[in-house]
């Protein structure tokens, strides 16, 4: 089976402007627990949203299904990606790979990815979000599990340098309560979690929002379960050819977050970044060639 170009939630998101009133209260409903609300029969999907089955087939039908039976088995698909590990995600790529030079292959699917996920980021969450980064009122706090450790330490290095109040949340999960512990309502969680979600994230997202965190989740076209405790997601492309994920699109939109925060708090950032490079000085960290 070829690959959809959009999952079906992404699909929900593309059309949502065009759906009747009681279309978007069922497109909201399957949203808020996806992919399982999905799952159902019928019946179960329209009463979990209170529409009728009618309503449900019509929805499905705008979405670009030929019915609920084709919506569910594009949804199923998509399930299996989403569990995929690295050794089935090489096997399913070397299985239909082209025979082109691997420098070229990777660069289409990035591109691709790249190309997809900027035709679903909303400016309008795009500059929420970093409004959420640049209010120093209230600390924030940055995560990432057993791969994307890495964006969440690239996110922390250039914002702890911009603004005050900016916590990197270690790695190893038990210790997480003590992050915890020193959460106030009000304060912001930036997490990320892509494909084979990690239940710690998962459990820290909603240990957060139990105590009035706000939280900002970087995930992929799927979507992290966490996302149900988000007050913002960016679900962003992920898929190479490889048995690992891409992270470049999700860097992309850390780096033009980055940007749009510095743009916002200049004034603070320049005073921050200044004070930092007479430190850099006192400690002759950087080598010098003058």
């Amino acid at each position: 089976m070829s690959k959809a170009p959009f999952t079906v939630a992404e699909r929900i998101r593309n059309q949502f402007e065009r759906l009747t009133r009681t279309e978007r209260r069922l497109a909201n409903a399957l949203l808020e627990n996806y992919p399982v609300s999905c799952l159902g029969s019928i019946t179960a999907i329209a009463a979990t949203a209170s529409v009728s089955t009618p309503t449900v087939v019509r929805m499905v039908k705008k979405l670009g299904f030929s019915g609920v039976a084709d919506f569910q088995a594009s949804l199923h698909a998509e399930l299996e990606e989403s569990i995929s590990n690295p050794i089935t995600k090489f096997n399913r790529w070397s299985d239909s790979a082209p025979d082109e030079h691997i420098l070229n292959r990777f660069a289409d699917a990035t591109m691709n990815n790249l190309r997809q996920s900027l035709k679903q980021i909303d400016p309008a969450t795009f500059d929420a979000v970093a409004e959420l980064l640049s209010d120093t009122e209230h600390a924030m706090h940055v995560v990432g599990g057993r791969i994307t450790h890495s964006l969440a330490d690239y996110l922390f290095t250039h914002l702890q340098v911009m603004r005050k109040g900016v916590t990197r949340v270690a790695s190893n999960s038990n210790t997480w309560p003590h992050y915890l512990l020193n959460m106030e309502e009000g304060d912001l969680l930036v997490a990320f979690d892509i494909r084979r979600y990690e239940h710690n994230i998962h459990h820290f997202a909603k240990m957060a929002r139990a105590r009035g965190v706000r939280l900002v989740l970087f995930t992929d076209q799927w979507g992290s379960p966490a996302g149900q405790y988000a007050e913002q997601v960016f679900n962003l492309r992920i898929e190479a050819p490889s048995a690992w994920d891409s992270s470049v699109v999700i860097l992309f939109v850390i780096e033009a977050l980055i940007a749009a925060v510095q743009s916002r708090i200049w004034d603070q950032s320049k005073e921050r970044m200044g004070e930092l490079e007479s430190l850099f000085d006192e400690t002759r960290l950087f080598k010098k060639f003058f």
